[in-house]
């Protein structure tokens, strides 16, 4: 077998990110009143969310504080059509949880805190394509981000605080591209399971208060590369037999490096008003995606394969507007939007890549339950996107779709 009968399987496939973001694999906000203010989180950045936002908004966290929260992805149209499919994907539903704790440390200005967050994840799962190669089979890749998040804000002055966080980051992928389909001319269908990198990473911030109404924001969040080895890897070489291999990495992609800035006005003693703008460096962190099998015992296999998939991001700029407004004593409530231009290009997707969303509308509520408990909750638009590309294995004017929404619930406990 040669390494060629590998190219035409990867033309439809790359290492995926997740389906339902906003801000390339990034969600748009983490924690609830951070995704219920449409992202717009760096001059307002307040709760335990400031560790994976604006480190410097812990300092505005007096006392002891525990979030804990929770959201459900529904999508409605994600989707992939071609000359012979148009499918829905079979996870229609995502999961995702995080929360932290911080403290005020004693006789000081710093608050100490550490935070768990799903950075992003999810994927696409089609189980049933119709394949090129007159077979009906799965292709699908699930990729997962996750942090534990330990950092530190000051208030440095009255009107100064200063913050930052590190990060030990874990990214996981699997892959399965019709795999059950014979082999045909220079196909051949694979199965990828179990690679994973754990890396640190850091974001560091500041808040400056200008007077009673304004008060500016910015972060700084450094590049972290997401190497995943420790893989293994089934390929189907027909008569030639299952080539098992026992190492698989999947090398090229990283969590890019941010600069964000944004401004706070409170309007009036009830009405906030936020604003952030977010550069995205995604130019750096996906440009070209290399997975490399090695190591079978399959001696009608190669002993190695190596491919290149070239991805090519473009940097993005996010844009994030949100409002809080306190309606009585116990109730606030939240109005987003945010807006960031798919950083994948056009010749570049794929069905597995999925539509990356570029807006989102965000609405909801907070309610006092006693003295200590609060509890947050709201919706995430996701409104639709549609991506029509050329490609090599499903033919020209092939499709992807993403629409849906997010349900979103935070409980905090203060004292």
């Amino acid at each position: 077998m040669k390494r060629n009968h590998i190219a035409l399987a990867l033309c439809g496939l790359t290492a995926t990110t997740p389906t339902y973001a906003t801000n390339g694999i990034n969600l748009i906000g983490y924690g609830a009143e951070s995704t219920l203010m449409g992202g717009a989180d760096t001059a307002v950045a307040r709760d335990t969310s400031a560790l994976n936002t604006n480190p410097a908004g812990l300092a505005q966290v007096k006392g002891k504080l525990f979030d804990a929260y929770g959201s459900m992805l529904r999508t409605t149209d994600l989707a992939h059509q071609d000359s012979r499919n148009d499918q829905h994907a079979d996870n229609r539903y995502v999961f995702l949880a995080g929360g932290g704790y911080a403290q005020q440390l004693e006789n000081s200005p710093c608050t100490v805190g550490i935070g768990f967050f799903s950075q992003g994840g999810a994927g696409a799962v089609f189980k049933h394509i119709n394949t090129p190669f007159g077979s009906n089979d799965e292709m699908s890749s699930l990729f997962a981000i996750a942090k534990v998040t330990p950092g530190l804000g000051c208030q440095v002055t009255d009107k100064l605080s200063i913050g930052g966080s590190i990060s030990l980051v874990y990214a996981s992928i699997e892959q399965k591209f019709f795999y059950h389909t014979p082999p045909a001319g220079s196909f051949a269908g694979f199965e990828n399971k179990g690679a994973y990198a754990v890396r640190l990473g850091f974001k560091i911030g500041t808040q400056y208060k200008l007077n009673d109404q304004w008060t500016l924001g910015a972060s700084y969040t450094e590049k972290t590369e997401l190497p995943m080895t420790g893989g293994t890897a089934k390929f189907n070489f027909g008569t030639n037999g299952i080539a098992k291999y026992d190492k698989l990495s999947i090398k090229g992609f990283a969590l890019p490096r941010e600069v964000a800035i944004g401004t706070a006005f409170k309007a009036n003693p009830d009405l906030l008003l936020s604003a952030k703008i977010n550069w995205i460096n995604w130019a750096d962190a996906i440009n070209d995606v290399t997975t490399t099998w090695q190591d079978t015992a399959n001696t009608s296999a190669p002993a190695s394969i190596v491919s290149i998939n070239q991805q090519d991001w473009h940097n993005q700029i996010v844009y994030a507007l949100g409002a809080a407004y306190t309606y009585d004593q116990k109730t606030t409530l939240y109005a987003g939007y945010n807006y960031g231009k798919n950083p994948v290009p056009k010749n570049n997707s794929s069905a597995l890549l999925a539509a990356t969303l570029e807006q989102h509308i965000t609405v909801g509520f907070a309610r006092q339950l006693d003295e200590t408990w609060k509890i947050t909750s709201g919706i995430e638009f996701l409104l639709p996107k549609k991506v029509t590309y050329d490609s090599e294995l499903f033919g020209k004017n092939s499709e992807v779709r993403n629409e849906g929404f997010f349900l979103h619930l935070m409980l905090s406990k203060q004292w």
